[in-house]
């Protein structure tokens, strides 16, 4: 069970309060996490990544034991304590400007 934390906006959308947990199969990788999060929150396909080309949005980063991973490959292994849930993989909204 992989531990997801996401943005406000995006609990709000998913009708969830905290952190959400998902069922992936024995490749914990980020698209894995993001396929299973859009099967269970079906509200969330296309907020996280394109519809199309499945990459990621901009503005959302992935972090991993506080590891920002949003630009290694989406089928990179997440960390081990990400996979036994005792860290969370953490969506965050990026900030930007000047």
């Amino acid at each position: 069970m992989i531990r997801v934390e996401l943005p406000a906006h995006l609990r709000t959308l998913a009708c969830v309060s905290g952190e959400v947990k998902v069922e992936v199969g024995e490749q914990a990788t980020v698209r894995a996490v993001l396929d299973a999060l859009e099967v269970d929150f079906p509200m969330l396909c296309g907020t996280i990544r394109d519809h199309v080309t499945k990459q990621r949005r901009p503005f959302l980063r992935f972090f991993a034991c506080g590891s920002d991973v949003s630009h290694e490959s989406m089928d990179a292994l997440l960390p081990e304590a990400v996979v036994r849930g005792e860290e969370p993989l953490l969506v965050i909204g990026a900030v930007a400007g000047g």
